[in-house]
């Protein structure tokens, strides 16, 4: 079988790495002065490198090398002219600075966003933000957790992932990675949406002077009451025959803050009261909505589990257990490089018209990622192609290696 007439493609991997325009590599590295005294391991190598190690799941250096080793004729499509030694890969992770790879991230999600919405989710879910955060336990104690310190003296490290994304992409839209030991309610401060979006999030983001100015910014915002919450009741809200059906319980409108203290932050809000049916476990919604139905209120807080689905799949395909560095730069690295592999999933998973599982896909990518297949094609009609590959001989194998336009205009050249 001869190369030059049969394999006229590129690996999967490099198509992959089509999908980042190489200009926002440049000028991150450029922002952020990356590549200063540097000879060979740039950012554009250092980002492909840590790709590698997100698709593939390597656990360790030594893993990576010998990974890369194997495939050294093929680093050529990847724009790579050499293989990182592993003291190389390891000095990098901890002396490049990590904001330039959530620079590269926050750009490429801005130029790819446009094939990430799905058009048969509703009205409600295109206005939609979700916030939450997820926390990764480290093996050694570099970023701060929080609890007391185990019996043995142990302690172990952790860090936290505060995630803002909407609805109707499924995709992390702003982060911010703290320590474990940090507070979630902070992150509020960093949200900026458009008017007119609703935010919903758990008990955990407490802060009234945020809630008074999403109010003033005109966003309105779905949280579940917490215990400790001092409320003042102002009107109870009449509601119909269809709602109580629904599990609507009452509706009212309140006051937050201590009604003794006259410096205190006051909210004005909405107190919804309503049991789950199949359950039937109560729950009080807060919002600062006056408009929306009761039973509405509660389907949004409801999709706030959309959030947990997306650390649940990261955690499961990405390798954010076992890092390449000991130190809090490197950890940063891993986890910003496994978001850009996640996102460009995701818009490949967005493009094709068959409906795939991510866990599907990603089983794909993770072993043929250095084969030469077209992987959109495969995955819109893989039967065909295998039928194909059947009735053909072995001698002339079957063109699977054309480039092909996917759904919604996404065009990936070789």
């Amino acid at each position: 079988m001869s190369k030059n007439t049969f394999f006229t493609g590129q690996p999967i991997f490099s198509q992959l790495l089509n999908l980042i325009p190489k200009r926002i590599i440049f000028q991150a590295a450029a922002q952020h002065k990356a590549d200063y005294y540097t000879k060979k391991f740039d950012t554009y190598s250092h980002l492909v490198t840590m790709l590698f190690v997100a698709y593939k799941g390597c656990t360790s250096l030594r893993e990576v090398e010998m990974g890369m080793s194997v495939c050294y004729n093929k680093l050529g499509h990847l724009g790579l002219s050499y293989i990182p030694a592993r003291s190389t890969l390891s000095d990098a992770n901890m002396r490049r600075d990590s904001e330039v790879f959530a620079t590269i991230h926050r750009k490429l999600y801005n130029h790819l966003r446009v094939f990430l919405p799905d058009s048969r989710t509703s009205k409600l879910d295109k206005k939609l933000y979700i916030i939450d955060s997820t926390t990764v336990t480290l093996f050694q104690e570099i970023m701060t957790t929080v609890g007391r310190p185990p019996l043995n003296g142990k302690r172990k490290g952790g860090y936290k992932v505060h995630t803002l994304i909407k609805a109707d992409e499924d995709v992390p839209r702003f982060i911010k990675i703290s320590s474990a030991a940090k507070h979630d309610s902070p992150f509020l401060k960093d949200i900026q949406l458009p008017k007119g979006s609703i935010l919903t999030f758990d008990k955990g983001y407490v802060d009234y002077k945020q809630y008074n100015r999403l109010s003033k910014d005109e966003i309105w915002f779905v949280t579940c009451m917490k215990s400790n919450m001092q409320w003042t009741l102002i009107n109870q809200r009449a509601i119909n025959e269809y709602q109580m059906k629904k599990g609507v319980v009452s509706d009212a409108e309140v006051i937050l803050g201590h009604s003794h203290n006259n410096k205190a932050v006051k909210v004005p809000s909405r107190l919804i009261c309503y049991r789950d049916p199949k359950t039937d476990k109560e729950f009080e919604f807060l919002t600062n909505n006056t408009t929306l139905k009761p039973f509405t209120i509660a389907q949004i807080y409801q999709k706030r589990w959309q959030v947990e689905v997306l650390f649940k799949r990261i955690k499961q395909n990405y390798p954010l257990k076992y890092f390449l560095g000991d130190n809090e730069n490197a950890i940063r690295i891993q986890t910003w490089c496994a978001l850009i592999a996640d996102l460009i999933l995701k818009v490949i998973k967005a493009s094709i018209k068959r409906k795939w599982s991510f866990s599907g896909i990603i089983s794909i990518v993770r072993q043929h990622l250095l084969e030469y297949i077209n992987l959109t094609q495969f995955l819109e009609q893989p039967e065909l192609i295998l039928r194909r590959y059947r009735q053909q001989s072995s001698s002339d194998p079957p063109d699977l290696f054309t480039s092909i336009k996917p759904n919604r205009g996404l065009e990936i050249q070789f």
